[in-house]
């Protein structure tokens, strides 16, 4: 296959991760998987994102283990899910990640979701608390980058004036018909750069018909012109795509500008391919 190159953005910690990432959210850990994670590799995917709660992480472990690639090419993320929030679960958590891929380190690691529940200055102890836990494994250099997921911007007001290591990614679901403009705005403001899972609307957008209308002016796929324009607000897409095809077709998303109208008519779609997941309102 032929290995299609990927540009970097740099994060605000000088580290330099690549500017789309190949994510395994609902997909088993199988062999499936790790024939899909072969063949990302081999396209010149570097980034590839899983979660404990996933419990796919030895799928990625296997997938690295046999593609040759050597480590220090890959950026690695993973997350800390809400049952471990104390610090000592924190760090139980990193270390049977880091067992499950056969690393030494991990790239990145983030807070999962946001704890949430009670009075502010409770939740807002959680999770700088949890927090503590992820700046020492960075201090450590066990973790080379730490993030969150799903924070918003009330979130973040108080966890960054008590951070302190001030969150270099924070993972949000992020796609034309869910923009989450505040949060987003906020993370940039603040030097947070943002990542979009379930980019393409949970497959609810590739039938959308004003963005098939501007797929074929520019002779693109709707997966393309979503994907492109989401680095058109600096946010880094983090895709599932199980077959070459698609993994291919995402990677040439880059090669083409979207009018400013064009930008203008996504940024205003109605809500549409939402998930539902809203991190106040979440049971975990």
């Amino acid at each position: 296959m032929k290995k299609l190159k990927v540009e970097k953005v740099k994060l605000n910690n000088g580290v330099r991760i690549p500017s789309i990432g190949i994510g395994t959210w609902q997909i088993p850990n199988s062999e499936n998987l790790v024939l899909s994670l072969q063949s990302a590799i081999e396209l010149g995917y570097r980034y590839i994102d899983t979660a404990a709660i996933y419990e796919n992480e030895p799928s990625v472990a296997e997938a690295i283990r046999r593609c040759g690639v050597k480590r220090s090419e890959f950026f690695i993320s993973s997350k800390c899910w809400a049952a471990n929030r104390t610090y000592d679960s924190v760090m139980r958590a990193f270390e049977e990640s880091l067992r499950n891929l056969k690393l030494d380190y991990l790239d990145c690691y983030l807070i999962h979701w946001p704890y949430t529940k009670g009075e502010p200055l409770a939740w807002q102890s959680v999770n700088i608390g949890t927090w503590r836990a992820f700046e020492k494994l960075y201090e450590e250099g066990l973790v080379k980058t730490i993030g969150i997921s799903n924070f918003q911007m009330h979130h973040l007001v108080s966890f960054l004036a008590r951070a302190n290591v001030a969150p270099a990614i924070n993972q949000l679901e992020f796609h034309p018909g869910y923009t989450q403009r505040s949060a987003v705005s906020f993370c940039k403001k603040n030097g947070i750069t943002v990542e979009a899972w379930s980019p393409l609307g949970h497959g609810a957008l590739l039938d959308e018909p004003l963005i098939k209308e501007i797929a074929s002016h520019y002779e693109r796929s709707v997966a393309q012109v979503i994907l492109r324009w989401c680095r058109h607000h600096h946010v880094v897409p983090v895709t599932r795509a199980l077959t070459a095809e698609h993994q291919i077709e995402n990677l040439e998303s880059f090669d083409f500008d979207l009018s400013d109208d064009d930008i203008t008519r996504l940024d205003n779609m109605p809500l549409m391919g939402f998930s539902g997941l809203e991190p106040d309102h979440v049971s975990f």
